[in-house]
């Protein structure tokens, strides 16, 4: 039976009772076994990141909170140069293990924070105020899912048909989640939409975790390969494309899972509106355009061998795997954020956010 409340508060990242672990679901098992592991050590946690079993830039930022107050708590030091020093090594550990989200650097400097702005305190003291602030990057997620979802309902009708690319659920984020919370908090509220879901190739995440959360939420989710969108717009079917965000750049270029800067052109070929849903946090004002936003390679093997019984390609054949395109500001149509909608100047409108 479809459940709705079960699907957008779902706990895929959490502290353990006793504080000492980090608790995620094992999201390259979806859609077909639900398993959580249990992250303990620095290598569990970096592996748990640069392996996509926690994946989507809000859940990452989590993650890397929780992660490194765990990892904190076993640091033996008797000062506090002792205790940064050994804090900075994890610290700089975890954020090698993915480049192009802005929330896992965030998160992680955010707690650095915390620890030099208290340096005459007791390292009891120091773990405390960690401990705290970890939560609190969880809890401002979910009031950020919420707004954003708010705001993003605004664009759209009962009735709509909505294309989205890679997972920006509550899976990616917490509670609703940020591409896809629209349509959850839609759902809510009697309005019924028409979701076509990119598969997302090669690591395939918009039909293992977008589908799955659709489906699992009872609304009406029809997936499709990516090479299909063009199609489905052509047909009329879709009224607008909502799709989450790694990184923006202080011009609105928009960093997200590889393919959607193809499916931003056909938007603008077929005038349909193209959306990036992201909390504040994703926006990095240290880049300018795009063009300074690193862009993780991954192993070949995705593309050659993930998900076959058999290699699809003979081992000598050369396969390029970028992660994540940048989608450029010109194409898109406005930036959901949960302070409010930014549209064009981009430049203008991302830098009052801070003000």
């Amino acid at each position: 039976m479809n459940n709705l409340n079960e699907v957008t508060h779902i706990d895929n990242v959490k502290l353990s009772e006793d504080g000492k672990k980090v608790i995620i679901i094992d999201q390259t098992k979806l859609p077909n076994v639900t398993e959580y592991l249990t992250l303990g050590s620095d290598k569990d946690i970096y592996d748990a990141i640069f392996e996509l079993k926690v994946r989507g830039a809000p859940a990452i930022g989590i993650c890397a909170g929780y992660g490194i107050y765990v990892l904190a708590q076993t640091i033996k030091a008797e000062t506090f140069d002792e205790f940064y020093r050994e804090f900075v090594k994890y610290k700089d550990y975890l954020n090698s293990s993915r480049p192009t989200a802005v929330n896992l650097s965030w998160a992680l400097n955010r707690m650095e924070e915390v620890v030099t702005a208290n340096k005459n305190k007791t390292i009891g003291e120091i773990l405390k105020l960690l401990g705290d602030e970890c939560r609190a990057i969880h809890e401002e997620d979910i009031k950020m899912c919420g707004a954003i979802s708010e705001y993003g309902l605004s664009l759209i009708k009962d009735g709509d048909g909505i294309l989205t690319h890679c997972n920006a659920g509550p899976l990616a984020t917490s509670r609703y989640g940020t591409a896809l919370g629209p349509l959850f908090l839609g759902k809510e509220r009697g309005l019924n939409f028409r979701v076509f879901a990119d598969e997302t190739r090669p690591l395939l995440q918009g039909a293992r975790l977008t589908s799955y959360e659709l489906e699992k939420a009872g609304i009406d989710v029809t997936l499709i390969c990516d090479n299909m969108a063009s199609i489905v717009m052509k047909n009329g079917w879709i009224q607008a494309c909502f799709v989450g965000c790694d990184r923006i750049a202080a011009n609105g270029d928009a960093a997200n899972k590889i393919g959607t800067s193809g499916v931003a052109i056909l938007a603008k070929h077929y005038g349909i509106p193209f959306y990036v849903l992201g909390p504040t946090s994703t926006i990095d004002l240290n880049c300018k355009t795009g063009e300074d936003i690193e862009i993780e390679l991954r192993d070949p093997e995705e593309i050659r061998n993930k998900f076959y019984k058999e290699p699809m390609a003979l081992k000598e054949v050369k396969c390029y795997n970028p992660a994540f395109d940048v989608t450029d500001h010109n194409l898109i149509s406005g930036i959901v954020t949960e302070k409010g909608i930014c549209y064009a100047p981009f430049e203008k409108s991302i830098k009052a956010l801070f003000v």
